[in-house]
């Protein structure tokens, strides 16, 4: 096992360099200049080329990505020569619109973003996954049926529907929730646990509503299969009463699940785009959005980074928890 993590980790130690590569050419080489992006609407070619050398742009590639690389590991100065200032550790350098540090940006756009996944997560894996359980059970009943066309409705509805309806209806015409309030980040503030709750009651449902219905398919369709298999059939004729038989068919079949909630949750973590646009929810995809169309690479840059790196490591987790559910895969 110990030789299994080891491999992983080393995997995703070289993917993440990679990525950190391919995005850092791909924003040095793009159609937009970050020069000019940096010095700002009144530029002449004289800014532009001091923007140049206060940005390192005037050295080699290869220099300017290892120097950026090196505010991973510790602080650096950044800033045209004789008015270079310190970058605390790490270092992804600084917004061209704020002026402030890649890294600020990020800590207060994360803990949004984290709220958003960790409700939609709980809750859709819960309906999702029990829903597909309960019409694997009761496979061709009515139950059955309806659960199943629930799903086929749900899966079939986009974030933006289900969002603006969601808004429409609870907030300005019934007026049960109030609209997101960007001012609560987490259940630990100032608004306590409750104010937080429904502020993100909303969103976690527009996001549930897709992705259970996603988890209610791949659920009872794995679970089905795993019923039918002849260890199954054989744990009925011994005797075992139905519940350590569900119980046995959830654990065997629970492994397709594991893959989808790992990258589900790699890619939400990035920045549910459509969500926090919707509901005005400033976090990390919100964030990206603003940078991007305002021309502020070094934070795209540094968002697109921490999105692979979520997916990334989800990848991993998957892995290791694969591993310890079915001892087979290590050997891979």
């Amino acid at each position: 096992m110990f030789g299994f993590i080891v491999r992983r980790v080393t995997a995703l130690v070289i993917l993440l360099l990679v990525v950190s590569f391919v995005t850092f050419a791909l924003f040095q080489i793009g159609p937009a200049d970050p020069a000019a992006a940096a010095c700002g609407q009144e530029c002449t070619p004289d800014r532009i080329d001091q923007a140049r050398v206060a940005l390192g742009m005037d050295k080699p590639f290869l220099v300017q990505y290892f120097t950026y690389l090196s505010g991973f590991f510790s602080e650096r100065l950044i800033g045209a020569p004789g008015a270079e200032q310190v970058c605390a550790w790490p270092c992804l350098g600084k917004s061209f619109q704020t002026n402030e540090n890649v890294t600020d940006v990020i800590v207060r756009a994360l803990p949004y973003t984290i709220s958003i996944a960790v409700g939609a997560v709980v809750l859709w894996t819960v309906v999702g996954v029990g829903l597909g359980l309960l019409a694997a059970l009761r496979k061709g009943r009515a139950t059955d049926k309806i659960i199943v066309g629930a799903a086929s409705v749900g899966v079939s509805l986009p974030v933006p529907v289900t969002g603006l309806l969601l808004l429409l209806v609870f907030v300005s015409a019934l007026h049960w929730l109030p609209f997101t309030s960007n001012q609560i980040s987490s259940p630990f503030g100032p608004a306590g646990p409750g104010a937080w709750f429904t502020n993100y009651l909303l969103p976690w449902v527009a996001l549930a509503i897709l992705f259970s219905a996603q988890y209610i398919r791949i659920t009872r369709n794995n679970m089905i299969e795993t019923f039918g298999e002849d260890y199954m059939r054989t744990a009925r004729a011994k005797g075992l009463s139905p519940g350590r038989i569900t119980t046995h068919g959830v654990r065997a079949g629970i492994t397709p699940i594991i893959t989808m909630l790992g990258l589900d949750i790699g890619a939400l973590l990035g920045g549910a785009v459509l969500t926090e646009q919707i509901f005005s929810v400033p976090g990390l995809g919100f964030t990206a959005v603003r940078a991007a169309t305002s021309g502020d690479l070094p934070v795209t840059m540094a968002i697109t980074m921490l999105a692979a790196f979520f997916i990334i490591t989800a990848n991993v987790i998957v892995d290791l928890v694969y591993a310890s559910v079915d001892p087979r895969v290590r050997v891979n």
